[in-house]
């Protein structure tokens, strides 16, 4: 039960003031990226520059500012060659033109202003008003505060705003423009101040009738100021697409690549229009297309520069009207579906590990799509807008690619599925298959393994890695001498496994025989389980109170020995460190360890303990539980000594994820087989292998098939999964495109704040807490009725979390955060300090709760 209530609140306000000077506890963890979903925004791309982007904008404003009457934003985020080109300066010009010319009636007022520009291109635009000291400077940029507004026919009709975000002086590419004039904007500036100018039309009198434009430079590829390709630099709000096509000779292959780099990144491409030349270009794209994105074709553009452009305008209008009527069409198609995929999942999803009662409607999580580490969720409240939250679980700790590593291996895997698509394993070889084991022979095998079983899942990577053991067992300890030839079974014979408490090794059958009895294995479950183990309860190790503590089971040790001096540490490093292996309690658990063993033989001599499986140092689904690695590393020991196989399942820790490539490293020790997953392929689709030294594998080797591992599934060594998992294994290790890996080190930098850490271990809310590589865990202080798996304690804590833009899903009483190899430190920070807040606010509502039960 809980402590006194009153006791608690003096601590946590003693607490609360002690540290106030390191963190402000109100700080949240916000994503910037994130856009309405009140009105059509759509992006205008075009397959290479000079094709008529800025026309292709002002057709479709004046289409909709007309029919019916409305508001149209016009944006562009960069702009060169300014002020003489200016393309928003382009839209507010013609727009009241083309609605003088057609006689429409309606009143406009228009805006154009320019918010940011190079010093160069300020000058050029100030003229004499240009004064640099008066100006508002920051990184080579200029707030110019240039802002033009005409007003066209009376009162309340429509509006024109548009908006230049960064100008530069030059006429050439942005990236070249901001270096030639000192003024670089960071692509997440960009975002931000993309953000900003997309709210202008969320509410008010207009709502229902704004359409937002958002107009590129260059081509679907060109470089933004930063280097970063205008395709990768807005991905993140993932905005629909209209691209303008080239219809001159070459404009086919220029318009399908432009196509096929968009869809390739995850846009949606809602129509693509071209100028017509006379080679009717879209003919064979509608055939490539194959109707599924309507192809429009514009009347020549008059080469004129004295034409006003208004015949030509005319002549366009019903292809403007078609492309805004798409717009309309898609978007309004596009918001009825996130809103009606809650109730639709709720009706046909059966999701696992979820108890469908406790999931209201309005708690199911609508996912539009993922950027790196962000999910884009839709939200009904706000505008039903889009908005960014950081996948704190890493989706089932798969995930670890950034942005751009997911575009890498969505390009590979795209390659590797038009080159191989499948093929079948067994007796053969392909490129993508040798490289991953090449690749894991050389990195989490290094040293001692020496062959690679491809297989599709962690749980078929156990259930591989349990057979090799055990005829690994048998032919070590020579009781297949009187097997029969036909391989009929020998009931002489009965194998388990040693294991840990707390473990879990995966949900099919096999697997879960060969972990403790848990939640997962209960009779409601799993009514066949038996448990075919000995299973051991171990030491565990956590931070409490700002020190790490091991805490010893007590049969693990006789009650006269005192330990105290050797069970705390200041930092996980000295947990780690080799140079326990001479302490005291090295000795107890080489003798715990021993006596089990011998009380489980001693049992009957057909029974044997023919394989030891662990997790190495993490025990993850069991609760984020890190066991002492002494204990483990004389566990592997004591079992070599005996001729029992040592697995590690490193599902969970291998590639990163305990901040070294294998969790071996952590342990000092070598296994006999050792399973990979998850993290294996980015998380971006399911593969899996069972790493073997060559002694394992040469208990298969024999005449008959029958000694060979039959096992194997049809997509064992995809060539999509291996592609894969090669980007990911080179990119998470290499200091180029890692930046937490330093070069010539072989582990993480630490990416969550050591002080803030100790911090959260002193809350009263927290019973433990266990920082190491990509993982933050913290067990919340709850009674003992509303402990363990099936607790809810942590629902409104998670609640208020998720509001903060951070998706997690718990443990029961068990919460944590979870990032990528390559997350950058200060987001792992914010998450830290935003958790911190949450946490203080869930727990002074826990004592709130106690006080009203106690009066």
């Amino acid at each position: 039960m809980f402590r006194n209530p009153s006791l608690l609140f003096t601590h946590f306000r003693h607490f609360r003031r002690r540290h106030h000077h390191h963190h402000k506890l109100r700080h949240r963890f916000m994503s910037t990226i994130s856009h309405t979903l009140s009105h059509p925004i759509y992006t205008i791309w075009a397959a290479n520059t000079g094709l008529g982007k800025t026309l292709v904008s002002t057709g479709i404003a004046a289409s909709a500012i007309t029919n019916p009457p409305s508001t149209v934003i016009y944006i562009k985020p960069l702009q060169t060659g300014f002020p003489l080109d200016s393309d928003a300066g382009f839209v507010y010009r013609k727009i009241p033109q083309i609605l003088h010319h057609r006689n429409t009636q309606l009143s406009l007022l228009a805006s154009n202003q320019t918010l940011n520009a190079s010093l160069p291109a300020a000058k050029s635009k100030l003229g004499n008003d240009f004064n640099q000291n008066e100006l508002s400077t920051k990184n080579g940029f200029g707030e110019i505060g240039f802002s033009e507004e005409r007003k066209v026919g009376g009162e309340n009709g429509c509006e024109l705003i548009c908006k230049t975000m960064y100008a530069w002086e030059e006429a050439i590419s942005p990236h070249l423009a901001a270096e030639r004039e000192g003024a670089v904007v960071a692509d997440s500036d960009v975002l931000e101040l993309l953000k900003k100018c997309l709210k202008i039309g969320v509410g008010g009198s207009n709502k229902g009738s704004v359409l937002s434009l958002v107009e590129t430079a260059g081509g679907v590829a060109s470089p933004g100021s930063s280097g970063s390709l205008q395709c990768d630099l807005y991905r993140p709000f993932r905005l629909p697409c209209i691209l303008v096509g080239d219809g001159r000779l070459g404009g086919i292959s220029g318009t399908i690549s432009a196509y096929e780099s968009l869809t390739l990144r995850g846009y949606d491409v809602d129509a693509i229009v071209l100028e017509d030349h006379g080679l009717e270009n879209e003919v064979p794209l509608l055939s490539y297309l194959r109707n599924r994105v309507p192809v429009l074709v514009l009347p020549s553009i008059p080469k004129d520069p004295l034409d006003n452009l208004m015949e030509w305008f005319d002549e366009s209008q019903s292809v403007f009207d078609s492309l805004k009527e798409i717009t309309i069409s898609s978007f309004q198609k596009r918001t009825e579906r996130l809103h009606e995929m809650p109730k639709k999942a709720q009706e046909i999803f059966w999701w696992p590990f979820t108890q469908h009662k406790l999931i209201p409607e309005e708690k199911v999580t609508v996912i539009d799509s993922r950027c790196g580490e962000n999910f884009a969720v839709h939200k009904v409240e706000d505008e039903g807008c889009i908005t960014q939250m950081f996948d704190a679980c890493a989706s089932w700790w798969t995930q670890g690619p950034n942005a751009a590593l997911q575009i890498k291996l969505a390009r590979d895997m795209g390659y590797t599925a038009a080159r191989f698509g499948h093929v079948m394993f067994p007796e053969n070889v392909y490129e993508p298959a040798l490289e991953c084991a090449e690749l894991l022979l050389q990195s989490v095998g290094k040293g001692w393994a020496s062959r690679v079983y491809f297989s599709d899942n962690g749980s078929t990577a156990i259930e591989i890695a349990l057979k090799m053991a055990f005829r690994k067992f048998l032919v070590d300890n020579e009781l297949l001498l009187n097997i029969p030839q036909d391989n009929t079974l020998d009931s002489r014979i009965e194998l388990k496994v040693l294991a840990l408490k707390g473990s879990y090794h995966g949900d099919t059958l096999g697997a879960m025989e060969a972990q403790a009895p848990s939640p997962y294995t209960g009779f409601l479950q799993q009514p066949w389980y038996t448990g075919r183990g000995l299973f051991l309860d171990p030491p565990l190790v956590s931070m409490c109170n700002g020190v790490w503590k091991i805490t010893v089971p007590r049969n693990i040790h006789a009650k006269d020995v005192i330990l105290e001096d050797t069970l705390t540490f200041s930092s996980h490093e000295q947990v780690f460190n080799k140079s326990r292996d001479d302490s005291s309690l090295a000795s107890i658990y080489s003798t715990y360890i021993s006596d089990e063993l011998l009380l489980s033989s001693g049992s009957t001599k057909s029974s044997h303990v023919g394989a030891l499986i662990i997790e190495p140092v993490i025990q993850g689904a069991g609760g984020m539980l890190m066991v002492d690695p002494l204990f483990q590393r004389v566990l592997a020991k004591e079992c070599k000594i005996r001729k029992i196989p040592v697995i590690f399942d490193e599902v969970f820790t291998g590639f990163w994820r305990l901040g070294v490539e294998s969790a071996a490293e952590l342990l000092f020790c070598k296994p006999d087989i050792a399973c990979f997953a998850k993290l294996m392929t980015g998380g971006v689709i399911p593969l899996a292998v069972t790493l073997a030294t060559n002694d394992v594998f040469k208990s298969f080797v024999g005449d008959s098939k029958l000694k060979a591992l039959l096992h194997g599934h049809s997509y064992s060594a995809h060539a999509l999964g291996c592609a894969a998992a090669c980007n990911s294994i080179k990119w998470f290790k290499d200091p180029q495109t890692n930046p937490n890996l330093a070069p010539e080190q072989k582990f993480l930098r630490e990416l969550w704040d050591t002080e803030v850490v100790r911090m959260i271990s002193f809350h009263p809310a927290v019973k433990r807490v266990v920082s190491l590589g990509t993982l933050f865990a913290v067990e919340l202080q709850v009674g003992d009725d509303d402990a363990g798996y099936t607790s809810r304690c942590a629902t409104s804590l998670l609640e208020k979390l998720h509001e903060d833009g951070i998706y997690m899903r718990p443990l029961g009483d068990v919460i944590y955060i979870m990032c990528g190899p390559c997350a950058s430190p200060q987001v792992c920070l914010r998450m830290l300090n935003t958790f911190y807040a949450r946490l203080g606010e869930f727990w002074q509502g826990k004592i709130q709760n106690a006080r009203e039960v106690q009066s």
